[in-house]
């Protein structure tokens, strides 16, 4: 557990402007932090609906408006990031925070096209979206970021279990798809043993594309066989987790944001930042 700060410093980190700021930016317990959130959020959604229509084969008057509407919102959006790592005791951490890192990468893409020019470069903006995802703090609804971390923290934990599965799972589709291959053959599409275990894992997974598929009777036997294994495997991931979300305790959590690294998430009662130890 990291070391609380003193209460001098935790003031000291932010002061005038700085506080202020933090309150409005971080913070969706005052009138103004909600309306800068709900803002933010309309800004973010007319964005990517402006990356959506630049997409489309529009007329070369309209696709210029709609490539200064996107630089007009690359620059509201760079000057929230700037103002985000100013009003932090700790910008290094936020910067690297997950939020930190999708607000990087929300106005990075727009920069990279006067280097790297074409459409491609531009379609990664629609990033932006995830960034919607502080709706959950602004409307309060903190038994949902409870119940990620919940999830998050179950993931976690039957980590080992999932990777054990995995490898399982990549032997037995090794296996069926070099039987497969040896079975079949080239003449029915089956060209190497690859191929046969692309074959397996679309099989096994109940995708079933159709692109290649057993002619023989033994051939479509062993198919048969694999359709049923898919079944009974494919649960098997969704009960390690749910084992390990009935272990864990239900927690309650606050909107609030630590001043020092914007973490968000903490307990309900807890008095300190649990990710660098500083007084909320």
């Amino acid at each position: 557990m990291p070391r609380p700060l003193p209460e001098r410093e935790d003031k000291a980190a932010l002061s005038g402007w700085r506080a202020r700021g933090h309150e409005v930016i971080f913070e969706s317990d005052t009138f103004t932090g909600k309306a800068f959130d709900i803002l933010l959020i309309a800004a973010i959604l007319a964005s990517v609906v402006v990356i959506m229509l630049q997409s489309m084969d529009f007329e070369l008057s309209v696709r210029l408006r709609l490539r200064t509407i996107e630089w007009g919102f690359t620059a509201l959006f760079t000057v929230e990031y700037f103002l985000r790592l100013l009003c932090v005791g700790r910008p290094r951490r936020y910067a690297t925070s997950f939020f930190g890192v999708i607000d990087l990468l929300a106005i990075i893409p727009t920069y990279a096209s006067l280097f790297f020019p074409g459409e491609q470069v531009q379609v990664l903006l629609v990033i932006r979206v995830v960034r919607i995802l502080r709706i959950f703090r602004v409307l309060k609804l903190a038994d949902y970021l409870d119940q990620g971390e919940l999830l998050l923290g179950a993931l976690r934990a039957s980590r080992h279990k999932i990777v054990v599965f995995l490898l399982t799972v990549l032997t037995l589709v090794t296996f069926l798809g070099s039987l497969m291959y040896l079975v079949e053959g080239r003449e029915h599409g089956f060209t190497s043993i690859p191929r046969g275990i692309y074959w397996a894992i679309v099989t096994m997974t109940t995708v079933g594309y159709g692109d290649i598929s057993p002619q023989t009777p033994q051939g479509q036997a062993l198919a048969a066989l694999l359709m049923l294994v898919g079944y009974g495997i494919i649960a098997v991931p969704t009960g390690i987790v749910s084992a390990e979300l009935a272990l864990r305790k239900r927690q309650q959590v606050s909107g609030q944001a630590c001043r020092g690294c914007a973490l968000e998430g903490h307990d309900d009662d807890a008095v300190y930042c649990k990710g660098c130890g500083e007084k909320l």
